[in-house]
């Protein structure tokens, strides 16, 4: 080594916190939000092309039973979405057990919204409404609305199974901070979208009458 050479395993860098500090398993993650908003993002653009560019658009919810039914999983998204920030937390602090606690809880809170969803899902299914029929006008509408919350319901559901995974790991210690973390990014994500198919799907297709 020539002098005034720094070792390798030495970090040049010396402005405080690393901007290469976050681990790979969140970045992978980040990586994934980033990819899968894209896909989001291109279905709720073409709904909303399709709903504007299509006449008599159909308003088949009705403020009871279904407005009232999406109003409950939304409640019930942004309730688990502050258990698992309570995971989280806990996690941080080396509190295994409450971060099980806290983890099944928002399970407990993804299959309640699977749950009501199925139970819409079955009542407009009874009602007529599928992927390639609408006894109240076009077809599209079975098919964006089917296609759009399916994928979402979904993520739900893989979520569900992620964090169950990661709880049993946490219990018998297999897991860190970091991993409940990166589960509570894919959850607040998934959460996110949903803040985002509400309104554009359910409030804005409402029928007052």
């Amino acid at each position: 080594m020539s002098e005034g050479s720094v070792p390798l395993s030495k970090s040049l860098w010396g402005g405080g916190g690393s901007p290469y500090r976050i681990g790979s398993k969140k970045l992978g993650m980040w990586f994934f939000i980033v990819s899968d908003s894209i896909t989001f993002a291109t279905m709720l653009l073409v709904y909303s092309y399709l709903r504007v560019s299509t006449e008599a658009w159909p308003t088949p919810f009705h403020l009871w039973p279904s407005i009232a039914n999406a109003t409950l999983m939304t409640i019930v998204l942004l309730g688990s979405s502050l258990t698992m920030v309570l995971a989280v937390n806990a996690a941080k602090q080396g509190k295994r057990s409450h971060v099980v606690r806290w983890v099944a809880c928002t399970m407990l809170g993804g299959i309640i919204f699977d749950i009501l969803h199925i139970k819409e899902w079955l009542e407009m299914i009874h009602e007529g409404v599928t992927l390639f029929h609408n006894p109240w006008g076009t077809s599209l509408f079975g098919a964006s609305f089917f296609s759009l919350t399916g994928l979402h319901m979904t993520h739900v559901t893989v979520g569900v199974i992620y964090l169950g995974v990661i709880a049993v790991g946490t219990a018998r210690g297999k897991f860190t901070s970091e991993d409940v973390e990166v589960s509570g990014l894919y959850w607040h994500f998934v959460d996110l979208v949903w803040m985002f198919i509400f309104p554009l799907v359910y409030l804005m297709s409402a029928n007052l009458n």
